[in-house]
């Protein structure tokens, strides 16, 4: 039982986040090469929001139906339009910032999202900043770590470990020669941008999760607000209708593919916030550049350096610590719902355990 439960609450997690995050670059990659063959991120960002509500439109009927969930009420639906929109506004920038610059790009400064994520969480206390807690300090140090292993990646190249012979041109670099040193800057600071609106949607979802637990649900009615909110105007940006007309090409490819995995993606997310919280599910965003590294060395023929083999371990390194720090929260959490919250004076040595317990049965 107790097994089960570890898979269901830690195991799990892990290993959905790990996939969602590799169906992410995947997908940042195929949206690239679209773009570079006419596809408009406009576009693109409505039909992947059309798609996502198709797939998940039957389970919604299902889930609805078979499942006694609470109503929904005005209070919930302006907050899930909310998501709709910073969801929308977010695709937006991030797209149009991998258009102007690279998915490579795009990976490493997802790596803002733990910060802000953490100080947006901190602000809206969700998180507790109790610094003399070990645990707390384990996880902000371990987020803190995290983030510099996946800079060391971007930043130090160092000499090849692996190199392949035929080696083909890497997608999420080469992407970017035909960029300006502006555009690359103004790529740069709408993904930023980008990052911060995914923090604030984390916040709200995790509120939403809360007042009402079922994630098929409210994926679905997200996208459905993202389609609303994105139809029109991606109509009124791109008024020629040829240029939504879909062909069986690698825009089509990356239409569906878009559809599919943010359907997945968002149904991980939200589940994760409900289950382990915000700052648990931020953390997972430097590791889409560790992940870049190993597909561009896997499919794309890319060599292999020391800096990305040292980033990878610093990030894994930090992984640890924000796991090991965010479990020892849940431990102490546990223990001050048994009624041991005073755990903690006894470990400093003002009231011995044991002796406590003695006057307690007195």
């Amino acid at each position: 039982m107790a097994g089960s439960s570890y898979f269901y609450k830690d195991v799990l997690p892990f290993l959905a986040m790990v996939t969602s995050e590799c169906t992410n670059v995947v997908l940042n990659v195929l949206f690239k090469a679209a773009t570079l063959q006419g596809l408009s991120y406009q576009v693109f960002t409505a039909y992947s929001y059309a798609v996502s509500t198709l797939v998940l439109l039957p389970l919604a009927f299902i889930f609805g139906r078979t499942t006694g969930l609470p109503t929904l009420e005005w209070s919930l639906l302006y907050r899930i339009f909310l998501l709709g929109m910073l969801g929308y506004l977010s695709t937006i920038c991030g797209y149009k910032g991998i258009e102007y610059s690279s998915p490579t790009l795009a990976s490493a400064v997802s790596n803002l999202t733990p910060a802000f994520t953490f100080i947006l969480a901190v602000i809206f206390r969700m998180e507790q900043l109790a610094l003399r807690r070990a645990s707390t300090l384990v996880k902000v140090v371990g987020t803190v770590v995290s983030i510099s292993g996946a800079l060391v990646v971007v930043l130090y190249e160092g000499p090849t470990l692996i190199s392949i012979s035929s080696q083909s041109p890497s997608l999420s670099l080469r992407f970017s020669l035909g960029s300006s040193q502006t555009n690359w800057v103004i790529g740069g600071l709408l993904i930023a941008l980008e990052y911060l609106l995914v923090s604030i949607w984390y916040i709200v979802q995790t509120q939403v999760m809360k007042m009402y637990p079922s994630e098929i649900i409210v994926v679905f009615l997200y996208n459905l607000c993202g389609t609303i909110i994105s139809a029109p105007v991606s109509l009124m940006a791109e008024a020629n209708m040829s240029d939504w007309r879909l062909k069986p090409d690698i825009a089509l490819v990356a239409i569906v593919y878009s559809g599919f995995s943010l359907t997945f993606a968002t149904v991980v997310h939200s589940w994760g916030l409900r289950l382990k919280g915000p700052v648990y599910i931020s953390i997972f965003k430097p590791l889409s550049i560790a992940i870049a590294a190993a597909m561009g060395v896997i499919f794309l023929g890319d060599a292999l350096y020391l800096g990305s083999v040292v980033g990878a371990v610093i990030i894994s390194i930090g992984f640890y610590a924000v796991l090991w720090g965010k479990a020892g929260e849940e431990e102490e959490e546990m223990c001050e719902d048994c009624g041991f919250g005073s755990l903690g004076p006894s470990w400093n040595g003002k009231t011995p355990l044991l002796q406590r317990y003695k006057v307690e049965g007195m």
